[in-house]
């Protein structure tokens, strides 16, 4: 793989723009939505949820520290993959996070108007949360103007998501002060603290929006490229961001199950989610408190706006990369030399968070489609960490994972419980369709390639369309939709040896390369 070429962008962003960056991608829309339906679906052991989801992707950021620190490259999410195991899988892991993060900026857009119809009415036409004509006429107007701001280039988008994150991140620390003086103890074991049993808990951590609101990582990874000192910069942005992350979802999961009116639960917990569609703005409505209900709206139009900006940036970087890996369309590698914009991939991260927003109205029913996406492009960072190790073991590392012989196997199967946990109904259209595209990639690759480099590559990456079958057959015969042939917990633990065994499959088939035209971090 021949050496990339430095100077496409620029080094500008440093360690407070690249912990707003993390901070304000993780925290978006799913703080706004996502305490009623993991409730809904949990019951106070919500909390739960969100404590399991945190260490979850803090494990994956973990691994994701090592390989930040190693390989600062734009997009690098998608770079990873390819260096580790070949071009299939840096097709595969490409075409999974532009679906996942193109689709997460109309979710948050989505989110955002379906908060300002509380306050403007005339946006959302049902209680699905589908948009009047006016709606979609808004939230095309706000890509347009996130468009804008990302052509501008890194330094105008860092400064404008600097200024919207500090925002975002003082209203809910608000929001937390305030419920917590309304707490009511006996919420938290009325009908049970776990009224549907650790299922429920499972659930909640994919479907109820646990997950989603936790994937902000790559989006710090996506800039490498433009971060200063990123050895450095980039294993304290990560951890920061998650940390301070989970402790405020924590706190705010607390928060609002102890504020609840007994009344609003007097049939259980089922169906909270209906009751209360904008759940913190709601309850402060409830407990009288109109200044907070005003604040949260108002945070609610700007947080899940600033998130999209975040994923407006990430998403155009990410396409760059999975162009430059040779396995995308070569046009979109180009850089605005002016700018350090690469424009191309820009306007098409724009036309497809469109696009998301024609099919897929509502905020809620993204959630499982793109936490799944999200958790297996995530997934692939600890086999492509442990091939490295083995194929790269010269590779500079600054960070290097602690107890990674543990760590990684063990994040990658805790990432592959969480895609399990999405249900046989998200699982049963998305993994043939990765499936079918893997075998797509290596029929167009039979003839690009010679005999012996097809061969290579399907040796390295064959690991990848098993994982997808093997999950695939395991949520068929599971209980979350599928035929509960597999009882709940055997689904489990049939998922951890089978993440286990595929975790040594991947670090052993690692693309072997020549110490001498390995490629320097250099970023680009």
């Amino acid at each position: 793989m021949p050496h990339e070429e430095s100077g496409h962008f620029r080094q500008r962003l440093g360690l407070f723009d690249l912990t707003m960056i993390g901070f304000g991608s993780i925290f978006g829309s799913g703080w706004l939505f996502a305490a009623a339906h993991v409730a809904d679906m949990a019951g106070p052991a919500s909390i739960l949820s969100w404590l399991i989801g945190g260490v979850a992707v803090l494990l994956i950021g973990l691994v994701y520290c090592e390989l930040g620190a190693a390989l600062p490259l734009a997009g690098s999410v998608v770079r990873y993959p390819e260096q580790a195991h070949g071009s299939t899988a840096a097709f595969l892991t490409g075409a999974m996070t532009t679906i996942a993060f193109s689709s997460l900026i109309s979710i948050e857009i989505v989110a955002a108007r379906q908060y300002a119809d509380a306050w403007t009415g005339g946006l959302t036409r049902n209680t699905n949360g589908d948009p009047t004509l006016a709606g979609w006429i808004v939230q095309f107007t706000v890509m347009v103007i996130l468009y804008a701001i990302n052509r501008r280039g890194i330094g105008s988008f860092a400064l404008i998501n600097n200024i919207v994150t500090v925002f975002k991140f003082l209203i809910p620390t608000l929001v937390i002060v305030l419920l917590l003086a309304h707490l009511h103890t006996d919420n938290f074991s009325l009908h049970g603290f776990a009224p549907h049993g650790f299922q429920g808990v499972e659930t909640a951590i994919s479907a109820g929006g646990v997950v989603f609101a936790y994937l902000g990582l790559t989006p710090i990874l996506s800039v490498a490229g433009e971060v200063r000192n990123p050895q450095r910069t980039i294993p304290i942005a990560l951890m920061a961001s998650i940390i301070l992350a989970m402790l405020v979802y924590l706190l705010l999961q607390t928060a609002f199950i102890g504020a609840l009116p007994s009344s609003l639960l007097a049939t259980g917990w089922r169906g909270l989610s209906t009751r209360m569609a904008l759940p913190f703005h709601d309850i402060a409505v409830q407990l009288g408190l109109g200044f907070l209900a005003i604040l949260v709206v108002t945070d609610a139009i700007l947080s899940p706006t600033g998130t999209g900006n975040i994923y407006m940036s990430s998403t155009a970087r990410v396409i760059y990369a999975w162009s430059r890996s040779g396995t995308f369309f070569p046009v979109f590698q180009k850089v605005d030399t002016k700018r350090s914009v690469p424009d191309k991939a820009l306007l098409l991260t724009f036309g497809l968070a469109l696009f998301w927003t024609l099919p897929f109205p509502s905020w809620q029913a993204l959630i499982g489609v793109v936490s799944s996406a999200l958790m297996l492009s995530y997934a692939m960072a600890p086999p492509s960490a442990a091939a490295l190790r083995r194929s790269q073991p010269e590779l500079p590392r600054p960070f290097r994972t602690p107890c990674f012989e543990i760590l990684s196997p063990l994040a990658f199967a805790i990432a592959s419980l969480i895609v399990l946990w999405t249900g046989w109904h998200t699982l049963s259209w998305l993994m043939p369709t990765l499936l079918a595209l893997t075998a797509i990639f290596m029929a167009a690759t039979w003839r690009s390639l010679s005999r012996d480099d097809w061969k290579q590559n399907l040796r390295c990456s064959l690991w990848m369309p098993v994982y997808f079958l093997g999950l695939l057959v395991v949520s068929w015969l599971g209980p979350f939709e599928g035929t509960s042939h597999l009882g709940h917990g055997y689904d489990d633990i049939v998922t951890i040896l089978f993440a286990l065994l595929i975790h040594h499959w991947a670090a052993a088939c690692g693309l072997k390369t020549d110490p001498s035209t390995t490629p320097l971090p250099v970023r680009g």
